[in-house]
């Protein structure tokens, strides 16, 4: 009985609003297909700009579920359904999931501008946020580090976006600052050939730009030279490690002091 009387109600519904429920139905359907077709171009244009897969799938859902309340609210419309109060609850209930989830959304835009911009990539070595270390992994909400120790670092794209970066990898040569103090009684002239003849000997050291051995400081108890080798990126430390054992090693030989601190034993 009951299903009989709603049924009576449901046709007289369709019977009245027939052409409205027709053009509800058109905007739902070809709705739904236009919006496929968007988030396919869509996806299509992130692709070309080599926007991240994980970002793509992302945007491409987000965009997607966006323009499909969309045309439902239209099409639920037009047969005469009042909508205010339904996008009303739409627009509270995102402003409570925004203000419940402000830190996920604020490192999810952090990620999606990393990914847009790529300050970074996989295999960069970087400072940021008191980190260093070689990029394991970008993801949505954080990119994870792989220190000099090896250690797992976690660090969140909100702070991460927001802040200072030091990318040591996106150049192809680096320079190598090295700083080296020689006693006062050192001849000076000598100190420089000493420290170049280091440099140069290096086969990792670039001729050009070429090195350079300049004195920088006259110290309480040293005199400075500040030693600037170029090099490849990826010999960096390598390098480093080298002309600082090299150094010590030619400065001994040459019979130059390295100053450094002496005690002496007072006897009574």
């Amino acid at each position: 009985m009951n299903f009989q009387k709603y049924l009576d109600l449901a046709l007289s519904f369709i019977e009245r609003n027939a052409v409205n429920v027709i053009v509800a139905f058109l905007i739902l359907i070809i709705g739904l297909w236009l919006v496929k077709k968007i988030v396919k171009i869509t996806r299509k244009v992130m692709d070309k700009r080599g926007v991240d897969i994980t970002l793509q799938k992302f945007l491409g859902d987000l965009i997607g579920w966006g323009l499909k309340i969309l045309v439902f609210i239209t099409a639920i419309s037009q047969v005469g359904v009042e909508t205010t109060s339904f996008i009303a609850i739409l627009g509270a209930a995102g402003l409570a999931v925004g203000l419940a989830l402000q830190g996920s959304l604020a490192n999810f835009a952090g990620g999606a501008l990393i990914m847009i911009f790529k300050p970074f990539k996989v295999g960069d070595f970087i400072e940021a946020q008191g980190y260093s270390g070689t990029v394991k992994e970008i993801q949505i909400f954080v990119t994870k580090l792989n220190s000099p120790q090896n250690r797992l670092i976690i660090l969140p794209n909100g702070a991460l976006s927001n802040g200072n970066i030091t990318n040591y990898s996106e150049e192809n040569v680096a320079r190598v600052d090295l700083t080296f103090g020689v006693s006062y009684d050192t001849d000076i002239k000598q100190a420089k050939e000493v420290l170049m003849k280091v440099l140069l000997d290096n086969p990792k050291v670039l001729k050009e730009p070429a090195p350079a051995v300049k004195l920088s400081e006259l110290a309480d108890s040293s005199v400075n030279f500040v030693v600037r080798p170029w090099v490849v990126t990826e010999d960096y430390w390598t390098v480093h490690f080298e002309v600082l054992e090299a150094t010590k090693l030619e400065l001994d030989k040459a019979g130059i002091e390295i100053p450094y601190p002496h005690q002496v034993e007072i006897r009574k």
